[in-house]
């Protein structure tokens, strides 16, 4: 039965991808506009893939190394598994950067042809909706595939690598855990290798154009600018798509393990009615499936709409109803998937066995309350990020008093914007746990993300603006065509302000998931003790080590900013800057993309590395305690570091606006919030973005060796 709802689910997956390629040949259709425009678009888009390549050069060889590892001593079967985890992250990536590059030039040109706000808002979101809905169609077809071809997810069976056995390995829950640590890797490189290529580039750009040199942003003699755009790509667009994708695939395997975990924990109170046990696991197995298949409808539903809406001046009213549609149709659909699920299974039985307060329906109130919060952290995120209201604009207001009152407000803004979120986080977490135990923590968690499609395209929006401004500046557009790019652009910082909060919560809710599934494997009664000192010490490491991760990141980039500088300082001489000469883009896009690929390999590898030391020497309740610890610290910290970072960035944008009056471009003020957006780059898109995959690929990767950790411990 459970095969017959996967293939309806496939069928989805195989609209929603026709729908993609359909909006790939439109995008690809349009004209790139003047000479100007298209040897600048292609600079970028030849950046852009020659990044992409070099960088799987390297991710490559470590996947294929981890591959056979697992299938030699872990599970045979699980290292194609994570080799095709690795395969459907990174097509989702790749085509997902495409379409941005290919979307942003004719974004431009729409704008320049039409002078539409409506109009170009379309053409950003249409490019935008490849990336967002090649995430979910990608990551469930891939969960799927592994189900169809390796048979759906058992209880009953064990098994062990060609070379070695190893106790307790369930082959099934490893070819799950696998395919979602094959996504965690390259979301990991991704982000950390993008985040450093992107944002030296954009901190350098700003120190050389706004500070140094006194030029408009994003002026094409500058050849950091250009580095920039291409950096938007690779990181907001390619390691946001990994992302999210990697924290949709690990939810629903965090809630298929506990499936697994449950059923094993009640077996002994079935012993005389086995067949109702099992008519109970079928629909805790197929319910994240059609789940997440039913939010993936939604989202092409959501999406479908805003293109064909006619659109005013203010795109974020259509954006976010796109968001609601999707939402709204995920809450609809949720319900009819969890009465098919569940449906015959008596509903006291399920309050007497599992505890599901309100029997077959808990489920789908749990992922009800995963949504809700999903819509909540990205309307807090916006309220405290976005210039439509008080705390980025009191930030703006206190530019005119010198850098170290803008910097010391962002943070206050940053730290305040934490509270909500994660209390929002917290009652959901609880309620849900309430209503249907660690089965529906793991619930609203998938919740969450089952509509990802529509914020990650709402999400990619943002930079694709973005690098349509920068195109309109640096190929010298009609300043009528510059007020509607700098309109998308700064409706594109929220979205992507947003965007990351909304990453930042569902990774909290995936890690919370991955670390209750954690504990169920390693414990029949999936309890942690708190209070053995060596979970509180593993717990403090834990939390030491996102620290240490943060610096490490924060450093890296700095340099590499530091080393750009000096080379754009030295490529600005008096016939580039009298436009005579242009600058060696080729060199300062090369350097860009050495610096990120030297930088990203211990950062990456230090997630992976963390948890298998402290399991081989401290074993598994040491690192259950290193993953809350890591947990606590690092979704506060996120917050605050994505949060104050949009708000310098949108302070700064109110200030180029002329909203503030007497302190316009070239101001000390503007100067003073230059140096703010300067601080809160690394802050939201190095930072920030990378500890929520910090810790969701720690607790992928603790997911995956807890069988192993518990048969080899060195220190007992």
């Amino acid at each position: 039965m459970s095969a017959i709802w996967y293939i309806l689910v496939l069928a989805v997956i195989a609209v929603t991808i026709a729908y993609i390629a359909y909006n790939y040949r439109r995008i690809r259709s349009m004209p790139e506009g003047t000479p100007e425009m298209v040897e600048m678009a292609g600079i970028i888009r030849s950046g852009a893939n020659t990044f992409m390549k070099t960088e799987y050069r390297t991710i490559v060889i470590v996947v294929a190394v981890l591959a056979v590892v697992f299938s030699l001593f872990v599970e045979k079967t699980s290292g194609i598994t994570f080799l095709f985890g690795a395969l459907m992250s990174s097509c989702a990536c790749v085509l997902g950067m495409r379409s941005a590059t290919y979307a942003n030039v004719r974004t431009a040109n729409k704008a320049r042809e039409s002078l539409s706000i409506g109009e170009t808002v379309k053409v950003a979101l249409s490019g935008g909706s490849i990336s967002g809905l090649a995430v979910q169609a990608f990551g469930l077809c891939g969960l799927i595939a592994v189900l169809l071809v390796f048979g759906s997810v058992r209880h009953d069976v064990t098994g062990g690598g060609l070379i070695a056995t190893l106790q307790g390995v369930n082959p099934t829950i490893m070819r799950i855990s696998t395919y979602s640590l094959g996504c965690s890797l390259v979301a990991m490189f991704n982000r950390v290798a993008g985040g450093n290529y992107t944002k030296a580039a954009d901190i350098s750009a700003d120190i050389l154009a706004k500070v140094r040199n006194d030029l408009p942003e994003d002026d094409s003699r500058v050849p950091n600018v250009i580095a920039d755009f291409i950096g938007d790509n690779v990181n907001d667009i390619a390691g946001n798509c990994s992302d999210l994708l990697e924290s949709f695939v690990a939810t629903i395997s965090a809630t298929l393990m506990i499936a697994v975990v449950l059923f094993q924990s009640y077996e002994k109170h079935f012993t005389e009615t086995p067949a109702l046990l099992e008519n109970i696991f079928r629909g805790t197995i197929t319910y994240p499936i059609l789940l997440a298949g039913g939010g993936l409808l939604s989202c092409l539903l959501g999406l479908f709409y805003a293109s064909r809406k006619k659109m005013g001046d203010n795109p974020s009213r259509e954006l976010n109803l796109a968001t609601w549609i999707s939402a709204a149709c995920t809450m609809v659909l949720g319900l009819v998937t969890a009465a098919v699920s569940f449906s015959g299974t008596d509903s006291q039985i399920l309050k007497d066995t599992y505890g599901w307060v309100a029997g077959w329906i808990s489920p789908w109130i749990c992922a009800v309350l995963g949504i809700g919060s999903g819509v909540a952290i990205g309307s807090i995120t916006e309220y405290y990020t976005s210039t439509d209201y008080k705390p980025t604009r009191s930030l703006a207001e206190m530019a005119p008093e010198g850098e170290a009152f803008v910097v010391t407000k962002g943070d206050a803004i940053g730290s305040r914007s934490c509270l909500l979120p994660v209390l929002v986080i917290g009652i959901a977490l609880f309620v849900s746990g309430k209503l249907a135990g660690t089965y529906g923590v793991a619930l609203a968690s998938l919740g969450m993300l089952a509509f990802v499609g529509t914020t990650v395209s709402i999400d990619a929006f943002g930079p694709i603006a973005d690098n349509a401004g920068g195109l309109a500046e640096s190929c010298h557009l009609a300043s009528n065509v510059r007020v509607i790019t700098d309109k998308l652009d700064a409706v594109g910082n929220t979205t992507a302000a947003v965007g990351k909060g909304f990453a930042i919560g569902s990774a909290a809710f995936a890690t919370v998931s991955l670390i209750v599934s954690y504990v169920g494997n390693y414990s029949s009664e999936m309890m942690l003790n708190i209070a053995s000192f060596v979970v509180i010490a593993g717990a403090i490491i834990g939390g030491a080590l996102v620290e240490y991760f943060s610096a490490m990141l924060t450093d890296n980039t700095i340099e590499s900013a530091k080393m750009m500088a000096d080379e754009g300082d030295k490529q600005l001489t008096p016939d580039v800057l009298a436009g005579k000469k242009t600058p060696d883009y080729n060199r300062m896009i090369a350097l860009a993309a050495r610096q990120a690929l030297r930088k990203m390999l211990v950062p990456s590898v230090l997630a992976m590395v963390i948890p298998v030391i402290g399991g081989f020497l401290f074993g598994v309740e040491f690192v259950g305690g290193l993953l809350i610890g890591a947990t606590i610290v690092a979704i506060p910290r996120a917050l605050f570091m994505g949060n104050s970072g949009g708000a310098f960035d949108n302070a700064k944008k109110y200030i180029e606006s002329g909203a503030l009056k007497g302190h316009g471009k070239g101001s000390a003020a503007h100067k003073a919030a230059v140096t703010g957006d300067t601080v809160g780059d690394t802050r939201k898109d190095v930072v920030g973005v990378a500890l929520d995959i910090f810790i969701k690929t720690m607790s992928t990767v603790a997911n995956t060796l807890v069988s192993v950790f518990r048969n080899f411990t060195l220190i007992h």
